[in-house]
């Protein structure tokens, strides 16, 4: 068996593997009932879907040049999306765009409630300077 059999198996296997992840991640945002379970379908398999077409290119372009260059867009949707995620469920936690009963635990209910009673003082002792 030659080397370029190997590599385009190898590399076959990971775009196959790369787009069925990303696939999931499509079918995870059209099938989950809430945001939190969306945006955890949008993240875990379409970064990891990324990683293996990344790598399923890179077999198959057998050229060093082209390796930063894959590496560079999977570290910056590697660092990009998690943070995102964490923007959205924050902004989806605070605006009730949530199913309580899905939470097991809920570990931010405590922080949202103590700083909406602080603003809740904030424009209460507003109101009486004026």
């Amino acid at each position: 068996m030659s080397t370029d059999l190997v590599l385009d198996i190898a590399s076959a296997a990971c775009l196959v593997v790369g787009a069925l992840m990303s696939l999931a991640a499509a079918i995870g945002l059209l099938r989950f009932p809430d945001l939190l379970s969306r945006m955890h379908a949008a993240t875990k398999p379409q970064v990891f879907g990324l990683l293996l077409l990344l790598a399923g290119l890179g077999l198959q372009l057998r050229s060093w040049a082209a390796v930063p260059v894959l590496v560079l867009a999977w570290l910056f949707q590697l660092l990009t999306v998690p943070v995102s995620a964490h923007m959205v469920g924050r902004a989806g936690y605070r605006t009730k765009h949530l199913r309580k009963e899905t939470l097991t635990e809920d570990d931010l209910d405590a922080v949202v409630q103590h700083a909406a009673a602080e603003e809740l003082l904030g424009t209460e002792e507003g109101a009486d300077r004026q």
